[in-house]
């Protein structure tokens, strides 16, 4: 079993290498061309369609769930565990310096998220239960014209999603959970594990309307509760702010000129900062991946494009706002390099929980084990939708979905009792793997991206001139009165 537990251990380090890193960030690059940096350019226009009003009604068009729903379920899934022990493991592998890659693979990220969000919402199906099926394996049904490679890539995706929801999206969560629990409040892992069970399995079992509901609550508030508590960590260490983002920016390039030798244990060369913030990057928005476009294709929306945007704002908001929140606590409270009691230095969540201790003292680490706790839990939510879609599309029926979901929420004690290493890194194989189809689908689709990018500009132009038109009318009322 130790042999295997390596080879598959070589394996994973293989798909989430350097040639995985090249053609998720690649493509990125050369989407963000093709579209004239137009995801850029409307990233204004995203942020404002997911705060207004609209957003959260599901009067405009057809589908299961308001745009604001569709979106917070698929940031559900994407603001985990990377968020907090991700950044801290990236930083304290790749130096200050592999937080400035992650922001950058982010911004190309933004593209790749649009781009298949938006492919599978016009490509999206409605099952017998008239609920929305969508995702890459449905784009790469009905989009691509030779069938066969067509239903043979969405198999592939499918396949690797149902894998790598029981382990990435599921038993990996639910051990981060128990472990927190075990480690801060001293709750035995079983008790975890019944409780998180009975959770889960009260609200997957009401499908994508139940969970979707959970998550428009669960992931706004844990947003802005773990983005408040690093932000007075990061208010606490205001005098060492500007040294971190000299290190962050300065060691993204030149690591060894710039940190010499005031970050102790740390030693890092451009390329390990590169690979560590790319991976840990994407690891964590998951754009490129395939995964949010399941939950995209479920969004009530009278156009494909609309929502595209809306959902690309989960890599802003997982990544340039949550990631870089722990990510400069860590870099302005200078524990990065230091160690513990034992000589050994701080990494994951020892060094976030050092960081935001430097300012809260023990109650920092009670903060972050809460967040990790939440996090994790909205992971194995927003997941479970991902699995069971491409469920449905492998059996080709809605019908056995409640079979995957008792099996799925059963899974969550397991994950929460037992440390299944190999089962794990099989899972993350197979969430690295689900990228190759699914970036094959959106460069082979560019073209129709491309020409519904231009199509919509219009669109854009004039909701943005109505809405001027109105404030310039409510001004005018305001001067009268």
């Amino acid at each position: 079993m130790e042999k295997v537990n390596e080879i598959v251990g070589l394996i994973d380090t293989f798909v989430w290498g350097p040639v995985m890193l090249v053609l998720l960030v690649g493509t990125g690059i050369f989407l963000t061309i093709r579209l004239r940096f137009l995801p850029w350019r409307n990233l204004g226009y995203a942020l404002h369609s997911v705060l207004s009003k609209e957003a959260r009604t599901t009067k405009r068009g057809t589908g299961d769930v308001s745009p604001f729903s569709a979106l917070m379920t698929a940031l559900a899934a994407t603001i985990g565990t990377g968020n907090i022990i991700g950044v801290a493991t990236a930083m304290f592998a790749g130096g200050p310096g592999a937080l400035m890659w992650m922001w950058i693979s982010a911004c190309f990220g933004l593209t790749s998220k649009f781009s298949e969000c938006m492919l599978a919402i016009k490509y999206r199906e409605i099952n017998e239960k008239g609920e929305m099926s969508g995702g890459p394996m449905y784009t790469m049904k009905n989009a691509f014209k030779n069938k066969a490679f067509g239903h043979s890539m969405g198999f592939l995706f499918a396949l690797f999603t149902v894998l790598a929801s029981f382990g990435i999206g599921n038993m990996t969560q639910a051990n981060s959970i128990s472990g927190s629990l075990t480690e801060t409040f001293g709750v035995p892992s079983w008790i975890t594990g019944i409780a998180l069970t009975v959770l889960a399995l009260i609200i997957i079992l009401g499908g994508i309307t139940s969970i979707s509901k959970v998550s428009s609550v669960v992931v706004p508030v844990m947003a802005i509760f773990y983005v408040i508590a690093g932000l007075i960590v990061i208010c606490g260490n205001i005098t060492n702010v500007p040294h971190g983002l000299y290190l962050i920016f300065g060691m993204a390039f030149h690591p060894q000129a710039i940190g010499g030798g005031v970050l102790g244990t740390i030693t890092v060369s451009v390329m390990n900062s590169l690979r560590y913030g790319v991976a840990r990057g994407v690891f964590s928005n998951e754009a490129g991946l395939g995964s949010a476009a399941i939950t995209a294709a479920a969004a009530t929306t009278d156009d494909p494009v609309r929502q595209g945007y809306i959902n690309m704002t989960g890599t802003f908001f997982d990544t340039i706002v949550v990631c870089t929140i722990t990510g400069l606590s860590i870099a302005a409270s200078g524990v990065l390099g230091t160690t513990n009691a034992a000589g050994e230095p701080l990494q994951g969540i020892q060094l976030t929980m050092a960081a935001f201790g430097s300012v809260l003292g023990p109650v920092g680490s009670y903060l972050v084990a809460i967040g990790i706790i939440l996090f994790a839990f909205s992971t194995i939510l927003g997941w479970e939708y991902h699995g069971e879609k491409a469920f449905e599309y492998l059996f080709k029926s809605h019908r056995f979905n409640i079979i995957y979901r008792v099996i799925f929420s059963l899974v969550v004690y397991v994950g929460a009792t037992q440390t299944l290493d190999l089962v794990w890194n099989i899972s993350d194989i197979m969430n690295a793997l689900m990228a190759i189809p699914n970036l094959i689908c959106i460069l082979l689709l560019s073209n129709v991206v491309a020409s519904e990018v231009k199509r919509f500009q219009p669109t854009i132009a004039k909701e943005k001139a109505e809405r001027k038109a109105a404030r310039a009318t409510n001004g005018a009322d305001a001067v009268g009165i």
